[in-house]
């Protein structure tokens, strides 16, 4: 057996095997594959074999495509039968609100290049004939739809990468894994141990007890899935051309051509984890007892919606588990807290996503970093803060929310609450409509009166829009108090901080009592991380960032130590409020004896507040006038006390989340994960304005950003005034100029201030000039907008800067 290797990939799934293959691809040919039984033993072997491309994050939905259309460049290198099966598939809609998803969905599909349609009921008649299509008012068709088969599959994976120079060890069983000094490893097995660079934790059904191995609590949990094949079904058998595949939401199945007969799965809501306490290492080829009674309730709606079933006796029960992550999506990438351990794990729709994953995992070890932003399955997306008893909860809602619609405002229940700030039963006793953030509880508004304490999910406005316009309008006329809990923060102290901050930050370092605003850059230019810099000493600093990012940017830092350097995560340490509004200054004034006349815009003091001592930035993304005030969580509640106190006189309301976005907009600020991420760059976004070029630092990126400057990128993000109705753009809707998809929209939402609809998006560099009339497509309307560059409130910067 082979004793050294760069690479370590534990696990011979179909996961497992891509991740192998497309690091030959990329040049990496000193990889091996380590696996304690055959190749495809766990989910692979009995995975129904289905791949689809609809996804409700777009980056994956693109990686799903690129899965997909791989499987025929497999057959063609290692001239081996992947079984495709490209019959197409609808996904039918039963309501309005299940429609109004699939035409946002096929919005997205425009200008992502997939090929995808809205059909009436009649068409899907003819498309997928075994299909009732009572009650059924449209579909979404994708004529990438398909099943194939796991073991040709995988086994097409194998070979690949075995051309490409790869070694696949099998019935290799791992027993220990440990890191050397040099951050290398020892993967100990029982035939011998293997020295890696690096290990690939591709472990599936077992890849908590692999990660265990390393110290590694990996958020993922088996569940059990069922699928019946049935015996000939003349319907189908009878038929010139395979059937298409049918995905119905309501019934909370799937329902494909198998042979003569066909195979239908279910996603039922009384649904059973699966090795609670771990997955039996001598688990592998076996199938779990079938368990009808679990599924009864779905077979017999799959028997109104495909009367064929009822007639055709079952053949066969596939009963098995597979593993989720508590969100669904697969936990990729670089472990933090971990050198050279990476994770390729929870991957539940391992033929739609494999292909994605192994060639994300591939070029983020090989090239530093991925071609797209992969959060949406960045194994980092998920704290130190979670564990099983948070993990499994969510695991079950997830499977149970498999078909449900997905809405841009929805707050999934399970594992509720979390965590918690001290402000949690004030807030909640004020009306307080809670969201989670990184399993933190964060105000989304404040119900009054009869006002519903909950928002209900729509994708048109909801009923909270009655409530952040009365935030909104309490801020702009008078002041708004919300928590600063839910940002990331981090102290940066030691003799090498400002220099180190040079490097790793594209902005001007401030100096002593100031702040300054950031973008973080990857060295291709991608930003990753929007910061504010506050210098609070000669070698103390403060960062705030984005709250759900602690661990991808602590792994950032982490990768980035330097000596004379310290790094603290402080994100639960520290917490506090934001004021803003016209008379928040007046109200801060009245509980310190601090003069506040003389705190300019940007500037960072330590200040007493009532009996608090506090860092008190003057800033706000609310674009008005305002502060941050961070204290100690223990005396949060005295904070509160005394500022409550001095701003009732001057109408101080408590505002959420929702009236946040709202009043962002009305500066076109952009926010995270929106208009600023991985996908782009600062200088498409205009955050190259941050940047500081004439610094003495080759900060990272540098080189990217001034190729920018000297020649402008091809799209640059604009903000439009849309003639809406009833809905407001959430994400991803295309803009079209003159009949032609020519960008998306990234963020957008209703300005309560100015009471338009505005949007945030993408459009070619030449064309985005003021006054530039383009359409928007929302809920498959296309809605007339204009490309605006004055902001609707304070256009001048006076109220927030004076």
């Amino acid at each position: 057996m082979q004793t050294t290797t760069r690479v370590a990939v534990i696990g011979g799934g179909v996961v497992g095997c891509s991740v192998l293959y497309h690091l030959t691809k990329l040049g990496w040919s000193d990889v091996m594959l380590i696996e304690r039984s055959e190749l495809t033993s766990g989910s692979t072997w009995h995975a129904a074999g289905g791949f689809h491309t609809l996804n409700g994050d777009t980056n994956m939905a693109a990686l799903q495509g690129y899965t997909i259309r791989l499987y025929k460049e497999l057959e063609e290198i290692t001239g081996m039968s992947c079984g495709l099966h490209h019959v197409g598939g609808v996904t039918l809609a039963d309501n309005k609100d299940r429609f109004d998803m699939l035409v946002a969905e096929r919005a997205k599909h425009r200008y992502m290049g997939l090929e995808t349609e809205i059909v009436s009921p009649e068409e899907i008649a003819k498309i997928a004939p075994v299909t009732n299509t009572d009650g059924i008012i449209g579909g979404l068709y994708d004529p990438l739809d398909g099943h194939l088969d796991p073991s040709g599959t995988t086994h097409a994976y194998a070979k690949a990468a075995r051309m490409g120079g790869a070694t696949i060890e099998t019935h290799c069983m791992v027993r220990e894994t440990n890191q050397r000094a040099d951050g290398t490893w020892d993967v100990v097995t029982d035939k011998g141990t293997i020295h890696a660079d690096h290990i690939v934790n591709a472990g599936g059904l077992w890849a908590r007890e692999v990660g265990a191995m390393a110290g590694v609590y990996l958020p993922l949990h088996p569940m059990e899935h069922q699928y019946l094949v049935t015996e000939d079904v003349p319907e189908i058998y009878e038929r010139d051309a395979e059937h298409p595949h049918v995905m119905d939401p309501a019934g909370e199945s799937y329902l494909r051509q198998e042979g003569r007969g066909l195979c239908i799965g279910f996603y039922e809501q009384p649904c059973e984890p699966w090795a609670v306490d771990g997955t039996p290492w001598d688990f592998g080829h076996e199938l779990l007892p079938d368990n009808l009674d679990k599924i009864e309730a779905s077979v017999e709606f799959a028997y109104k919606r495909f009367p064929a079933l009822e007639r055709a006796g079952i053949k066969s029960v596939i009963h098995g588990p597979f593993t989720f992550a508590p969100d669904g999506n697969p936990l990729v990438g670089p472990v933090p807290g971990l050198r050279n351990y990476w994770s390729a794990c929870g991957v539940m729709a391992g033929f739609s996503q494999g292909g994605g994953v192994g060639l994300m995992l591939a070029q983020w070890m090989i090239e530093g970093e991925t071609e797209r932003d992969t959060f949406a399955m960045d194994v980092a997306r998920f704290g130190q803060w979670i564990s099983p008893g948070y993990t499994r909860p969510k695991v079950v809602e997830n499977y149970q929310c498999r078909f449900s619609v997905s809405y841009p405002n929805e707050e999934l229940p399970a594992a509720r609450p979390h965590a918690t700030t001290p402000m949690y039963d004030i807030f909640s006793d004020l009306g307080a409509v809670w969201g989670q953030q990184y399993g933190l509880e964060v105000a989304n508004y404040f119900a009054q009166g009869d006002e519903p304490n909950f928002e209900t999910p729509s994708f048109r406005r909801s009923n909270a829009f009655a409530a952040t316009a009365r935030e909104v309008h309490a801020v702009r006329h008078a002041a708004g108090i919300n928590e600063v809990q839910n940002f990331g923060k981090y102290r940066v102290t030691g003799p090498q901080a400002r220099d180190w901050l040079n490097v790793i930050m594209a902005g001007r370092v401030p100096g002593e009592g100031r702040l300054s605003l950031t973008p973080m850059l990857s060295p291709k230019g991608r930003l990753i991380g929007d910061f504010t810099i506050s210098c609070l000493g000669p070698e103390e600093f403060q960062l705030t960032a984005s709250y759900g990012s602690q661990d991808f940017h602590m792994r950032w830092f982490d990768q980035h130590e330097e000596r004379g350097v310290s790094v603290e995560n402080i994100s639960d340490r520290l917490t506090g409020f934001q004021i803003a509004g016209p008379r928040s200054r007046d109200i801060l004034q009245a509980c310190t004896r601090a003069d506040l006349s003389d705190i300019r815009f940007m500037d960072v003091r330590t200040i007493t507040v009532g009996q608090v001592a506090c860092t008190v930035q003057r800033v706000s993304y609310t674009g008005d006038l305002g502060f941050e005030i961070y204290c100690d969580p223990m005396h949060q509640r005295a904070l509160w006390s005394v500022l409550h106190d001095a701003g009732t006189p001057h109408g101080l309301t408590p505002f959420g989340m929702r009236a946040m976005m709202s009043l962002r907009l009305d500066k076109f600020f952009g926010s995270w994960l929106s208009e600023f991420s991985p996908d782009y760059t600062a200088a498409e976004t205009g955050m190259d304005r941050f940047i500081s070029f004439k610094k003495n630092a080759d900060f990272i990126g540098r080189n990217v950003a001034e190729a920018e400057r000297a020649s402008p990128p091809a799209r640059t993000l604009c903000a439009f005034e849309v003639e809406a109705r009833d809905g407001d753009v959430s994400a991803y809707e295309p803009i079209f100029i003159g009949g032609k998809v020519v960008g998306f929209c990234t963020s957008g939402g209703y300005s309560h201030y100015a009471k338009k609809s505005v949007a945030l998006g993408f459009v070619p560099t030449e064309q985005a000039k003021p006054g530039l009339k383009v359409q928007i497509e929302i809920l498959g309307e296309l809605c007339n907008a204009t490309l605006i560059t004055k902001p609707l409130f304070d256009a001048d910067g006076s109220r927030m800067r004076g």
